[in-house]
């Protein structure tokens, strides 16, 4: 399996998507853009732990 490299915007736009509507689905954000399921979430739970170590919120 070759590995994708994807730019540093669309890893952010991708993990922006998910919280952004109560309707959206790791998976289905995942089929809709064409990557794993399981890139997404590790991505969302890696910009969640960032949030919290620097005191962000999702705000």
């Amino acid at each position: 399996m070759v590995m994708k490299v994807y730019s540093p915007e669309f890893k952010t736009d991708v993990v922006a998507l998910y919280p952004s509507d109560p309707s959206h689905t790791i998976g289905g954000i995942g089929r809709d853009l064409g990557i794993s399921r399981e890139t997404l979430r590790n991505r969302v739970r890696a910009e969640r732990a960032r949030r919290s170590e620097s005191g962000m919120t999702n705000s």
